[in-house]
């Protein structure tokens, strides 16, 4: 099974999400989603995390983590490992709940930390199970938007502070921003790699961890290649009017930068055999 990349570093801020194995619940009621919260919280606790915004989906669920000791798949184990016994104990049962690997999303704070906090509570609404974001429980929106008290394991200044000094006023302008939002989520195309979202530099200063990663053949080769060019950069009009050139380009497209032989024969409008036997 191919395994994420995993970018790890003191003072991290992380979209992670974890789904129910075979698609299903992962909260049968009220009292397992307290029991998620709960365990969220001693996990914070124990691994220095930061929880800026969460959603409890029936099958999956969101979470906004800051991690300032870079300790993420530590904790995660913890958090996932530590719900599943408990759920399996109070379900009498045995076995995964979650489907394979979590999923998390490397993000630049400075630039897309209100734009994911507004992205994880406006899952429901998305996912057309409420209207409005204030009628979903289990997210950390009504806390934030200051219509309940926030939970111990979310921790609410951070976002606030973003909308003033005064809490009143912070507070409904986070209300204005989050309802803005809705329909409003295409940043998500700027992820690189499926690992990280952020500005140029953000990403370039990150492209040392993932170049170290590259031989690591479990992980999935999008990731593991997130700093290379794309194909109209490496082929030219120019070039392509050079075959030798061109063939060599076609080579280290492949064993350099990790493109399949099918993606270069469909951008170059190539047999994908042509392009194999180019290369051998």
């Amino acid at each position: 099974m191919a395994r994420p990349l995993r970018i790890e570093y003191d003072g991290a801020l992380y979209h992670v999400t974890s789904r129910g194995n075979a698609r299903k619940a992962i909260f049968k009621d009220d009292d397992d989603r307290e029991l998620f919260l709960d365990t969220l919280s001693k996990v914070n606790e124990r691994y220095n995390w930061i929880c800026h915004s969460y959603c409890l989906m029936n099958n999956h669920y969101h979470l906004l983590i800051e991690t300032p000791d870079g300790n993420l798949s530590k904790g995660m184990r913890q958090l996932n490992g530590v719900y599943t016994q408990s759920y399996n104990r109070l379900h009498k049962r045995t076995g995964h709940i979650f489907q394979g690997r979590y999923k998390a999303i490397t993000i630049q704070k400075e630039s897309h930390f209100l734009e994911v906090c507004r992205y994880i509570v406006l899952n429901p609404v998305r996912a057309n199970v409420v209207k409005n974001p204030k009628q979903w429980k289990w997210s950390s929106y009504k806390a934030n938007a200051g219509f309940e008290k926030h939970h111990k394991c979310l921790t609410i200044d951070c976002i606030l502070g973003q909308f003033g000094e005064k809490r009143g006023s912070a507070e409904r302008e986070y209300r204005e921003f989050v309802i803005s939002g809705i329909g409003e989520e295409k940043f998500w195309t700027k992820v690189k790699g499926q690992s990280i979202l952020g500005e140029t530099d953000f990403v370039e200063r990150l492209i040392g961890y993932v170049k170290e990663s590259k031989d690591i053949k479990e992980i999935p080769r999008h990731q593991r290649y997130i700093d290379r060019p794309s194909l109209n950069e490496l082929f030219s009009e120019k070039l392509l009017r050079q075959k030798q050139k061109r063939n060599r380009k076609i080579a280290e497209a492949v064993y350099e930068y990790g493109y399949s032989q099918k993606e270069i024969a469909d951008h170059l409008g190539m047999h994908y055999s042509t392009i194999s036997r180019l290369i051998n």
